[in-house]
């Protein structure tokens, strides 16, 4: 029997991706989006234009609401039309370093907005919460590869900082109100209708039109890249097994990976570091064009190296990332090639 699921920033990457996979097994997805010019919205465009296109999809199927997560009246209709059984938060105000220069964008849409969707929740009493938090939580820590367990109270930039409020948040309303709840660490998403702001979209774009390529830390970094269609395989995986409480939750020596509340966090990677220069590389030889790279010292809130422990994940719905990289980056570039001409 077809579920009603709500889809937050369904125009985004990864919304519009996991919104078509969705609706190809014949689920009702009602997507919301604000369609802000953060990025290019004729991208945005397109997305929702191939989530139209997508095969299953007929009346009733997707519905799609312009709409910010921080407009409370706007969400309160889109909750008088429908109860959602399944909702999934993938809106935010994204990037590191756009966080540094726009602070307040970042507390109103993570923040104020992430909030209005938990209320969407509690009011809708809905079975199975699932949100996009991020690598980036993990800060300063150096102890690799990056598990759940470990603590991330020591965020490096405001973008960080709003995902890991982002988890307590979501704690709380599962705890009072026993809304099963999945935060989703996702690691370095790459591949077709990708991000434009994103290292992939601009490496691509320099490549081609021969312009230099910023290479931070001096080309010594490191990202656990992870393949779109894996991301989705994990969040479609969550979709039919909703979070539960640790009934054996140790008190007196908490584990921040575990809950007596039913809300669980999970890492969603690769589990298998690529350098910056190797990422780079690749995409040379599917362009058949050298990059001109431009050197330079890291940024504020940039971290070296992200690697993600996966065992919980696959332990919870038997993840397991099925790309490697070279084909990733193989269907990323004839997208890019076909989509931008």
């Amino acid at each position: 029997m077809s579920k009603d699921i709500l889809i937050t920033g369904a125009a985004g990457f990864i919304g519009s991706a996991i919104s078509k996979r969705l609706i190809e097994r014949g689920e009702n997805v009602i997507g919301i989006d604000n369609m802000n010019d953060y990025y290019d919205i004729n991208l945005k465009k397109s997305r929702l234009e191939h989530i139209k296109n997508t095969e299953n999809n007929s009346d009733g199927k997707w519905q799609f609401f312009n709409c910010s997560i921080e407009n409370k009246k706007e969400l309160d209709k889109i909750s008088d039309l429908f109860t959602p059984t399944i909702v999934l938060n993938f809106a935010a105000q994204a990037g590191v370093r756009y966080s540094i220069d726009n602070p307040s964008k970042y507390i109103n849409t993570n923040l104020l907005g992430f909030g209005n969707i938990l209320e969407f929740c509690r009011t809708k009493n809905v079975k199975n919460f699932i949100y996009a938090s991020s690598s980036s939580v993990y800060g300063g820590n150096k102890n690799l590869p990056f598990k759940e367990s470990q603590s991330v109270d020591h965020p490096i930039s405001l973008y960080a900082a709003t995902k890991k409020a982002n988890e307590v948040m979501a704690h709380s309303y599962s705890h009072l109100f026993q809304i099963p709840s999945i935060g989703l660490r996702f690691f370095t998403v790459y591949g077709p209708w990708g991000r434009p702001d994103m290292a992939p979209m601009i490496f691509a774009k320099s490549i081609l039109q021969k312009e230099p390529i910023s290479v931070f830390n001096y080309g010594n970094m490191f990202r656990d890249f992870t393949y779109i269609d894996d991301v989705v395989n994990a969040i479609e995986s969550c979709c039919d097994k909703p979070a539960i409480k640790n009934k054996n939750f140790a008190f007196l020596d908490p584990n921040p990976a575990d809950s007596f509340a039913p809300h669980m966090i999970f890492n969603v990677g690769s589990n298998k570091p690529i350098s910056l220069l190797e990422f780079i590389e690749k995409l040379e030889k599917e362009f058949q064009f050298k990059a001109i790279k431009d050197l330079k010292p890291i940024q504020p809130g940039d971290v070296e190296k992200t690697y993600a422990d996966i065992d919980k994940i696959k332990n919870w719905c038997n993840y397991v990332p099925k790309t490697n990289f070279d084909d990733g980056i193989h269907n990323f570039a004839n997208w890019y090639k076909s989509y931008y001409g």
